[in-house]
């Protein structure tokens, strides 16, 4: 495949995206909760799904008896996700071969996660080595998704232009991110919905899909003038 085929680079959101560790984050915030006397409902898990750490442990301690710092209330969590992860990794349909079929036609890869370098650690582990040429973590930028933030500093990393990178991503919160930081994205809605938006595509899986098929499903935002 000739190389203008292929995007640029890929810019990867993790949880939900790579891997369905949205449901660890959510049995680690219940019992974080109920342990403290209240409820969290599924509904206070779903508010909270691709957001910044930092920023759902405030809305935890907000809607519920916590206590304690939003940096204690991440590690506590961390710990809990990390922990599970480390005992099942729960791979999202066609992450890893789309991950290998880029990696073999020399595509750069960078992470781009709200979740912390621990847990980041853990896939790139799993992952065969020189998989990502960058990662991103909640713990290395100073605003966190849905600021661009994480979008812009990755591809300045990659050392490509964000109009010629491709984002992949699950839910409405990393969506914006990288449509705000002017990253042609995909989005693979998976418990949340994702609104239609310019410079967005919606499919419903990376099964099945190669280096190819990313170029061509964003090929007329990657040649509209940013």
């Amino acid at each position: 495949m000739r190389r203008d085929d292929l995007p640029a680079a890929v810019l990867w959101d993790m949880d939900g995206t790579i891997m369905d560790t949205e449901p660890y984050w959510m049995a680690e915030e219940r019992a974080l909760v109920e342990e403290a006397g209240g409820v969290w409902s599924h509904e206070d898990a779903l508010s909270l799904v691709g957001l910044d750490l930092h920023d759902s442990a405030r809305i935890i301690l907000d809607r519920s008896p916590v206590t304690g710092t939003p940096t204690e209330v991440v590690e506590r969590l961390l710990a809990g996700v990390v922990r599970r992860t480390r005992e099942r990794v729960p791979w999202r349909p066609g992450a890893w071969e789309l991950l290998g079929d880029l990696v073999a036609a020399g595509v750069p890869n960078a992470l781009v996660t709200m979740s912390w370098t621990p847990l980041a650690e853990v896939l790139v582990e799993e992952l065969p080595p020189g998989t990502f040429d960058a990662v991103v973590t909640g713990d290395q930028v100073a605003r966190g998704k849905p600021a661009p933030d994480p979008y812009l500093v990755a591809a300045e990393r990659l050392g490509v232009p964000p109009g010629e990178c491709v984002a992949i991503e699950d839910s409405p919160t990393g969506v914006r991110a990288a449509l705000s930081a002017g990253v042609p994205t995909i989005a693979v809605p998976h418990l949340v919905p994702i609104d239609p938006e310019p410079g967005l595509v919606t499919v419903p899986s990376l099964e099945g899909l190669t280096g190819g098929d990313l170029r061509r499903l964003v090929a007329p935002e990657l040649s509209r003038p940013r």
